[in-house]
């Protein structure tokens, strides 16, 4: 059969957000509640393996297919969407850093039972440095191995299927030799530490949980995690974060222009109060796509070269691309508030702009812009003249 289209694919993404996504927005939001229809969605299309490789029986779609995907379901709930590049980011690594049968038999797995995966790769009293870990795995003689883990966040991890968590490679090894472990659900137990009661982004439910787990040491990752979050789980991370903030950038954009459109219909003849921003809005928009865009065309032309993605310029890159968008995202949304007025203010209106900008606010302090400012400095002061 082949191989859908990245424009079938994105209008399969619309019709996920039309028919599921939006009617369910405002009560996930309202609730702070796992959007379970919108997931269970993704899973009647396969979605939850859209980065399986088509020999492991995924739908073998390319990053930027599953970014378009993140970035239209963006526009409808972007709490979901939010789940979903959480989750395309754990399955990325699984299927670029697992390359053992056990790992390669859970890719299956995933494509096949369309398992949700989240991540553990914060720990309490490491200050959200996902590069260092306290806490570490201990083997047993019969290949299994043991872990607890606190952690201040775990994005939906109640409702996960296993949970890809990072600790020390054994109790001797010091706290950048981690390694990245796959939990799996029915042998995890989860503590809540904190709630999850917060301004935006309220149904990824990310909790804070003591994570104890057990499980088959084969089911551990290959590649040291330092090289997994440099080739793969930064950038990837970074980028479907962006794709997913330009999504709610571009549906503000949207409810602007239609605003505005709306008006001009009113009153033929004349230029209405918004129109001029609006203009300056949408070359915003189209910058914002083009350096989102540019950075995935890099990305994927260099994700199999580990010299080219540990490279400074490109890590200062990907690094910038987060800060950038996250901050965008806000502007165009306040942009888009300032042309709606009251009735992008209301709650109650076609054009209300709240539960948007709320979740706009979440992008620069989910991973702190401040904490990726200073390791983007670290990184400027190494960084040799050409």
């Amino acid at each position: 059969m082949a191989q859908a289209s990245l424009e079938e694919v994105t209008a399969l993404a619309h019709r996920i957000g039309r028919e599921t996504a939006a009617i369910h927005a405002a009560d996930v939001d309202v609730q702070a509640r796992f959007p379970k229809e919108t997931i269970d969605a993704f899973r009647a299309e396969g979605l939850l393996g859209a980065l399986v490789p088509t020999d492991l029986g995924g739908l073998g779609h390319d990053l930027r297919t599953a970014a378009a995907v993140v970035r239209t379901v963006g526009r409808y709930c972007a709490s979901s969407a939010m789940i979903l590049a959480m989750h395309h980011i754990q399955v990325a690594c699984l299927v670029r850093h697992g390359r053992s049968e056990a790992l390669r038999d859970y890719a299956r797995r995933v494509a096949a039972d369309q398992l949700l995966l989240a991540s553990a790769t914060t720990e309490i009293g490491i200050g959200g440095n996902t590069r260092s870990s306290s806490c570490y795995v201990e083997r047993d003689d019969a290949g299994g191995f043991t872990l607890t883990k606190q952690a201040p966040v775990i994005s939906y991890g109640q409702y996960a299927d296993a949970i890809f968590t990072t600790a020390r490679r054994d109790a001797d090894s010091p706290p950048s030799d981690q390694v990245l472990a796959v939990c799996e659900s029915n042998a995890v137990t989860l503590e809540p530490l904190s709630g999850w009661d917060t301004m935006g982004f309220r149904g990824t439910c990310s909790l804070g949980f003591t994570l104890t787990a057990s499980g088959d040491a084969m089911l551990i990752l290959d590649d040291p995690f330092g090289d997994v979050s440099a080739q793969t789980m930064l950038p990837t991370a970074h980028l479907l974060w962006s794709s997913l903030w330009l999504g709610l950038a571009e549906e503000a954009s949207w409810r602007a222009q239609r605003f505005v459109q709306k008006a001009a219909r009113k009153d033929p003849g004349t230029v209405p109060p918004g129109a001029t921003r609006l203009a300056a809005l949408m070359v915003t928009r189209q910058e914002f796509a083009a350096t989102v865009d540019s950075l995935m065309t890099r990305y994927l032309s260099i994700m199999d070269d580990p010299e080219a993605t540990s490279a400074i310029d490109f890590m200062v890159a990907i690094n910038t691309l987060k800060i950038s968008a996250s901050t965008e995202v806000v502007d165009v949304v306040n942009q888009a508030l300032l042309i709606c007025g009251i009735q992008g203010y209301r709650e109650d209106s076609e054009y209300s702009l709240g539960r948007i900008l709320r979740d706009a606010h979440g992008a620069a302090v989910m991973v702190n812009n401040d904490r990726i400012a200073g390791n983007t400095a670290q990184l400027a002061l190494m960084q040799r003249e050409s």
